[in-house]
């Protein structure tokens, strides 16, 4: 949801420093001054700021000035910083407001009684990778450090609407809307809820800081090939929300994935949010560059891994029309006996959910990638599942899970919890030998719908040879061919994301045609189409 009255930060003509004095008197040395630090331009990641910082981990302290003026005495001033990676400490005024963990998700605090009429805030990141975090210490992508989303003030009266939610009621045979509104105050209310284009204007009895409404009316169903939406206002008292809102229905029904009613097959890509320029602080361009190449290769779906993008993506998604799936950074050795751990893995899909909640293009909510079926991950996984299904029961659940390589398999435990079944394989890549790739299929009896989360190879953009020279265009579109041969037999397979759209920066990744990038993408980091490109679309562009 968005809001009016965002205030836009204003540098400070003069900074009242205090003066550091011995108890004599004396003035002491002060090794530093905030005013002659270098600047940087938030948002944005250190890592692509200067080559100095391209490979540096750790802390950094960003700072500035701002008058602040007061509207009214009760109103509520709230910090929001979309994300930062990866904790993230506040002080304002020499006062310490508080501090987040989790690199991708949003985070608000309330610095209605820290602010004066000049103002210092202090925002301390901290981008050390620590096992016990989610993600781990060990990932596959590049860790950037930063503030690299927005920053905003938001103004709100004391009572105010804390949480607003609408959605196409399941089960109603398309013909009924839900909402749910949450105030910041558990008193008694009324909300009106307005969609001018539909003609509605809806009371919605608020008791005890919250209220809901289900009412019928006649609209457009959205979906990629028509992304319509819908401009909704609510306002209460004296706050008011608004949000551009599409209505569709996500249903699971035996080995279907319905879309309005009708069954699906997902063509997707998997896609980081990375930027060889900006890092993962993407622009707006940028993000729809590649949802514009994911519509060439004919995508409905993309899969945005493996930590939730910035939110402006699935607004983006769904004004263009693409569906999403979105995913929390539960990733390879995770500390799943951890109740810290979990509890970070869990506030970071709480976020996630709560922020998108009312995006049309999200249906599917994935709790995690690659991890090994053990019980204690299965704890930690189930729990997570059971946690998105009942904050939000309109969407599937799922998660990118590892073949069982002793039967050669679509085999794991945490398939009775989930709507959909992800599955990553590299058959023809890691797993060199192809003919396990109509075997893994034959070998497996799933009961849900497969998606087909990851396969794919690396290529080197414009590195030719033949289709057993590892590292070449070739040899990925050979991987391509052999991978749609197969999968496109399956009837339990009900969409695939190949890995993935554009190469990305893993410093991992140190052979000749990899340079420190990822190249496995079917589109290189300076823009340029690979081979396997153009087998993808082609398949896409064949199935209905």
């Amino acid at each position: 949801m968005f809001r009016k009255g965002v205030i836009q930060i204003c540098i400070s003509a003069k900074w009242y420093e205090e003066n550091y004095y011995d108890k004599e008197g004396n003035l002491l040395p002060v090794d530093f001054y905030f005013d002659e630090w270098d600047t940087i331009k938030l948002p944005c990641c250190w890592n692509t700021f200067d080559k100095t910082f391209l490979l540096y981990e750790g802390s950094m302290i960003f700072t500035r000035t701002f008058f602040f003026e007061k509207q009214n005495e009760n109103e509520r001033v709230f910090l929001k910083i979309g994300a930062a990676n990866y904790l993230c400490r506040i002080f304002l005024n020499k006062k310490y407001v508080g501090m987040h963990r989790g690199g991708s998700t949003p985070f608000y605090f309330d610095i209605t009684d820290f602010l004066t009429h000049d103002n210092r805030i202090l925002i301390q990141t901290d981008s050390t990778r620590r096992n016990e975090q989610i993600p781990p210490a060990v990932t596959d992508w590049f860790n950037y450090g930063g503030i690299y989303r927005d920053i905003e003030l938001i103004r709100v009266p004391e009572k105010h609407i804390k949480d607003f939610k609408i959605f196409l009621e399941p089960g109603s045979g398309f013909q009924k809307i839900h909402a749910e509104v949450t105030l910041s105050k558990k008193t008694d209310a009324t909300a009106v809820l307005t969609i001018d284009e539909l003609g509605i204007q809806e009371e919605i009895m608020i008791k005890n800081g919250s209220g809901e409404i289900t009412f019928t009316a006649a609209f457009e169903l959205w979906s990629p090939e028509h992304p319509r939406l819908y401009q909704v206002s609510l306002s209460c008292e004296n706050d008011s929300v608004c949000d551009k809102v599409g209505f569709r229905e996500l249903r699971v029904e035996n080995m279907d994935i319905l879309l309005n009613g009708r069954p699906v097959f997902l063509k997707g890509i998997s896609c980081h949010e990375d930027s060889k320029t900006n890092g993962k602080a993407v622009t707006d361009e940028e993000r729809m560059e590649n949802i514009r190449l994911a519509k060439e290769l004919g995508c409905n779906f993309m899969r945005v891994a493996h930590y939730p993008h910035n939110e402006r993506m699935a607004q983006l998604a769904d004004e263009l029309g693409i569906l999403l799936w979105e995913e929390i950074p539960v990733y390879w050795n995770v500390h799943f006996d951890s109740a810290d751990t979990y509890a970070d893995a869990r506030n970071q899909l709480h976020e996630l959910v709560t922020r998108d909640f009312n995006r049309a293009s999200v249906i599917i909510w994935s709790v995690g990638n690659e991890n090994e079926d053990t019980d204690d991950r299965l704890a930690f996984m189930k729990n997570l599942a059971d946690f998105a299904r009942k904050t939000d029961p309109t969407r599937a659940v799922s998660a990118a899970c590892l073949v069982n390589f002793s039967k050669n398999a679509i085999e794991d435990r945490l398939e009775k919890y989930l709507d959909i079944i992800g599955v990553n394989e590299y058959c023809g890549w890691y797993t060199a030998d192809l003919k396990m790739l109509p075997a893994l299929f034959e070998n497996s009896r799933p009961e849900k719908p497969v998606i087909i989360t990851e396969f794919g190879a690396d290529a080197l953009a414009g590195n030719r040879g033949t289709i057993t020279d590892k590292g070449t265009e070739d040899c990925q579109a050979f991987v391509y061919e052999k991978q749609i041969e197969n999968i496109r037999k399956i009837s339990y397979i009900k969409g695939m994301t190949p890995w993935i759209l554009k190469d990305f920066r893993c410093p991992r990744r140190t052979a000749a045609t990899q340079k420190y990038y990822n190249t496995k993408g079917l589109v290189s980091a300076d823009g340029v189409r690979k081979l396997a490109f153009y087998v993808l679309r082609d398949f896409y562009h064949s199935v209905e």
